[in-house]
């Protein structure tokens, strides 16, 4: 329990005691939710960067700036 005061220890192991196994698969689902929460973090990251790129790839299409439309594709392409 690094990290925890004493008052707070006590408070853990109370709960235990009384809360039991409820308890420890409580907190087994924190931190299952914890990794799912940063999991998603990234993968949002990622999205907005896709987001971007393909943006970046749109602007030369409407314009039809084929030096623009083959770097963005490269860029594109990079990022996969």
């Amino acid at each position: 329990m690094a990290g925890m005061s004493n008052k707070e220890s006590v408070r853990v192991r109370v709960a235990r005691k009384v809360g039991g196994v409820l308890i420890d698969d409580l907190t087994q689902r924190i931190n299952e939710l914890e990794a799912e929460v940063q999991e998603n973090r990234h993968l949002n990251l990622r999205l907005a960067e896709l987001i971007d790129v393909v943006a970046e790839l749109l602007v030369p299409i409407a314009s039809q700036d084929q030096a623009r439309i083959q770097a963005a594709v490269a860029k594109f392409q990079a990022a996969l």
